[in-house]
């Protein structure tokens, strides 16, 4: 590909990003991840509740943007830390308690506001604590166990790889749209290519990780790829509904954060699942 011309914008890929930045931002993410699994797993509570409040503020102010709908953000962006610091100590319980206290302190902290839009607005806030806090707290968990740095990394790997192969896949490959009312870029062909690379990626990290079987790591990975992608046609629902193109701008080449979340999200929730079935502690 021939370079930018001076003074032009830097080029996207087929996929409609810049493919530089975007390979850049997601070199950074990851390595700041590995560094505090393999450093001291405690760190990557801290990286996910970071991520956390960053992509609640996103997905609060696209739902405003989009649809005049006000969350109730400090109860959720507080309410948000505590179901990922209590799921460290406490697990499922810690977290279950602090989801509890949390809605309610969404449906009471909406009464400021009046009567007129009460159920949309609140209805949005619980629908937030439970898309980003909830759900990122499994990720949270999955580092409790003594091998609980390796069962982070099995996860992260399998969304990477499932990203990355269908990313790959669909732009070399891709003709037939999986979602094209959705998605019209996401196709069948880049689904195999993230099926592939998920199960592949499963198989190798479970079995070198966490000393599993192949067949475990490649029924780990093939659930990844299915949360993966509903994870990131959920968020592209979302989006088209609230008629915006990305949740935020942090990250070059992504977006916001929150649009990186979006396969990741969901993604925890099944790893942890899958983990405690396939591998129990």
């Amino acid at each position: 590909m021939p370079a930018d011309a001076p003074g032009e914008p830097p080029r996207s890929s087929r996929a409609g990003r810049d493919l530089r930045a975007a390979i850049a931002v997601g070199l950074v993410l990851g390595a700041a991840i590995i560094f505090s699994l393999l450093m001291l797993r405690f760190l990557f509570i801290g990286v996910v509740a970071a991520a956390v409040a960053v992509s609640t503020v996103e997905l609060a102010g696209a739902l405003r943007r989009g649809a005049g709908i006000r969350v109730s953000l400090p109860p959720v962006l507080v309410g948000g830390q505590l179901m990922v610091w209590l799921s460290w100590p406490f697990g499922l319980r810690g977290l279950l308690v602090a989801f509890a206290v949390t809605t309610l302190a969404c449906l009471a902290w909406r009464f400021r506001d009046g009567v007129d839009g009460y159920v949309r607005d609140a209805t949005a806030s619980v629908f937030t604590t439970a898309y980003v806090p909830m759900f990122a707290a499994f990720a949270a968990m999955l580092v409790r166990p003594e091998d609980g740095a390796f069962r982070a990394l099995c996860f992260m790997i399998g969304v990477v790889a499932s990203d990355t192969g269908g990313y790959a896949f669909g732009v070399l490959l891709g003709r037939h749209p999986m979602a094209p009312k959705v998605s019209p870029k996401k196709s069948w062909e880049g689904f195999g290519g993230s099926m592939l690379a998920g199960v592949v990626a499963g198989a190798l990290s479970v079995t070198l990780l966490l000393d599993g079987q192949w067949w475990q790591g490649a029924l780990f990975g093939a659930a990844l790829v299915c949360s993966a992608t509903l994870g990131d046609l959920m968020e592209s629902l979302i989006k088209r509904d609230l008629g915006i193109k990305d949740m935020g701008n942090l990250l070059p080449g992504h977006g916001g954060l929150m649009d990186r979340m979006d396969s990741l999200l969901p993604s925890a929730v099944v790893a942890w699942l899958m983990l405690f079935w396939l591998l129990p502690v």
